[in-house]
């Protein structure tokens, strides 16, 4: 079997994910990285919704082997979970994480730091979960990482409450998406996440997903 390049690979080679660092940075200013649109400078440490700021917060990472077969393989995801959260599901599992924003704030070197030790563990792939309000983090990290030899491909995690904005920026880096689709029902989105919105801009996120990484293999 021929082996595999991950999409960010030829994008660094190309001299494109330095652009794409910039298009996701300059939605932090004012930040519209997600469908909130809360606009707070994050630049200068301001947390809206998500409740995250400046730097991205980590609450755990390891070689991760409850996720889905394909994923895990013989060694395991090498998962990253991100603190807070732009959906706040009120049934979330990890509310400690998700809602409570327990973890370690970390800047873009350590983030790739961790990447770089998933892929020594001999992880199948790097997991981000609950990426959305740190794409611009990871980006960031990615580039360090990659030039450091980060050569395994990259699963977005993620609940589908999606920018298109954002997620055009993560084309040709992004390898698997994974979204956890939660409602087509808005008064459900509104009473469990406080978003209405849902159904409507998970529908979009799913089709520009499906759109980048085609049918499921």
């Amino acid at each position: 079997m021929k082996k595999y390049t991950p999409k960010y690979i030829n994008t660094l080679q190309a001299g494109r994910l330095e652009e794409k660092i910039k298009q996701a940075e300059a939605l932090m200013s004012s930040c519209t990285l997600c469908p909130r649109q809360c606009r707070v400078n994050r630049f200068e440490d301001e947390k809206g919704y998500c409740g995250t700021g400046k730097k991205a917060v980590v609450a755990s990472y390891a070689p991760h082997f409850g996720e889905e077969p394909p994923l895990v393989g013989q060694n395991g995801s090498g998962t990253i979970f991100f603190s807070h959260c732009n959906l706040k599901c009120v049934f979330c599992q990890n509310a400690d994480i998700s809602i409570e924003g327990q973890g370690t704030e970390i800047d873009e070197s350590q983030l790739a730091h961790i990447m770089l030790e998933l892929q020594r563990s001999d992880c199948h792939n790097i997991n981000f979960v609950t990426p959305t309000h740190v794409v611009p983090q990871i980006l960031k990290a990615l580039l360090i990482a990659a030039n450091q030899g980060l050569r395994i491909p990259l699963v977005y995690n993620s609940s589908a409450y999606e920018s298109l904005e954002t997620l055009r920026i993560l084309k040709n880096i992004i390898d698997i998406y994974m979204p956890d689709f939660k409602f087509m029902d808005e008064d459900a989105s509104l009473q469990y996440c406080h978003a209405a919105d849902y159904p409507e801009k998970a529908m979009a996120a799913l089709m520009e997903m499906q759109d980048q990484a085609g049918e499921l293999l």
